[in-house]
């Protein structure tokens, strides 16, 4: 992947996540797959992945992500990217109020999917 391709990638995924779109995640990771979001159990299966985050998304009634840099490097070895990006993101929680923190991503990409997806932020204020 170039940078274009992996700024295309994360700032699609991220929309999608605003969106609450489970759909594109599906289509985005591959079938072994391996997500954690902040101090939740990391999780391999795929319909678990996607449950999780409808699950997540249904906690809070909207986010928007603000991605402040994104770094990458291809890996020969394993032929995958590796991606790392931070920025902020403001929730909307049920209740209309708001909540701000900082995270920052992992994701590793290979053949075009997804393989991991890893972010770390405080969500203790949600």
């Amino acid at each position: 992947m170039d940078i274009q391709q992996v700024d295309t990638l994360v700032r699609s995924l991220y929309q999608a996540v605003d969106n609450k779109d489970v759909d594109y995640l599906s289509n985005a990771l591959s079938e072994q797959s391996r997500f954690r979001l902040g101090n939740y159990p990391e999780v391999t299966d795929k319909t678990q992945i996607l449950e999780g985050n409808r699950q997540f998304f249904s906690s809070i009634e909207a986010m928007k992500h603000t991605i402040d840099n994104i770094v990458f490097q291809r890996s020969d070895q394993t032929d995958s990217t590796h991606i790392s990006c931070f920025g902020t993101v403001d929730y909307v929680r049920l209740d209309g109020s708001d909540h701000a923190a900082v995270f920052s991503t992992f994701l590793d990409v290979k053949n075009g999917l997804i393989s991991d997806y890893r972010v770390f932020a405080d969500l203790s204020g949600l």
